[in-house]
């Protein structure tokens, strides 16, 4: 098999998993549909985040996500629209794409991340 390099592997992620731009991410926040998934490390969320987020650190996703993984957390599972972010929107479009393979279509990435959340005036939770 053929190594693949970065940019293949964004091209792919983005022509599978939907992007929304951070001004419509905030008007999404607290609508019961949706919910945000931070997929950035522990270290980085620790500094802030979308209040009302989940942790899933794109390391752990496929174990997180798996009904039978080591680490199941249903609420990914939960039939909501999930909203992925991270710091610049490549890590939350290639978890995307993870989610989509396996099975979880219902699925956005913020393009810009947070930088792009702070720019449109939105703030973050921190403690």
């Amino acid at each position: 098999m053929a190594a693949r390099r970065l940019k293949e592997l964004m091209a792919e992620a983005n022509g599978m998993v939907e992007i929304i731009a951070a001004e419509d991410a905030v008007k999404a926040l607290g609508d019961a549909g949706v919910l945000f998934v931070d997929v950035r490390e522990k270290h980085e969320r620790d500094g802030g985040y979308i209040a009302g987020s989940i942790h899933a650190p794109r390391g752990f996703l496929e174990m997180i996500t798996d009904v039978d993984g080591p680490m199941h957390n249903a609420d990914l599972v939960c039939g909501k629209t999930l909203i992925l972010y991270c710091g610049s929107g490549g890590r939350s479009a290639l978890a995307g794409k993870t989610l989509a393979d396996m099975g979880i279509t219902d699925v956005r990435y913020m393009a810009g991340g947070l930088g792009a959340w702070k720019d449109a005036g939105a703030t973050l939770k921190t403690g």
